[in-house]
């Protein structure tokens, strides 16, 4: 007999928002369906690129990678879609920020 074990998944805050609004959501079908299956699609297709990078500046990357358990393919990919979408931040900047507004 097969057992099959449960694992526990740890949301972050925005599934875990989703999780609790659940009871709101409304089905939709056709179209509407149709156009946000198409968006789904077209952020699942990657193309592939030649980036030429410094030796020094790919070991650091395999070695940040490595720490955070993931390719360092993912992890180029992930800073880059989140600097195009102006959401990477510089914490050493946020905290400095923070700091200076502690002062006042």
């Amino acid at each position: 007999m097969e057992v099959l074990m449960k694992r526990k998944i740890n949301l972050d805050p925005f599934e875990k928002g989703i999780e609790a609004h659940i009871d709101k959501s409304v089905p939709i079908t056709g179209e509407k369906r149709r156009r946000i299956e198409a968006i789904l699609e077209r952020s699942r297709k990657t193309k592939n690129i030649n980036i030429r990078i410094s030796e020094p500046d790919l070991e650091r990357l395999k070695k940040k990678a490595e720490e955070e358990g993931i390719p360092y393919q993912t992890l180029i990919s992930s800073v880059l879609h989140k600097y195009i979408s102006d959401r990477l931040v510089d914490e050493k900047e946020i905290l400095k920020s923070f700091q200076l507004w502690e002062r006042r």
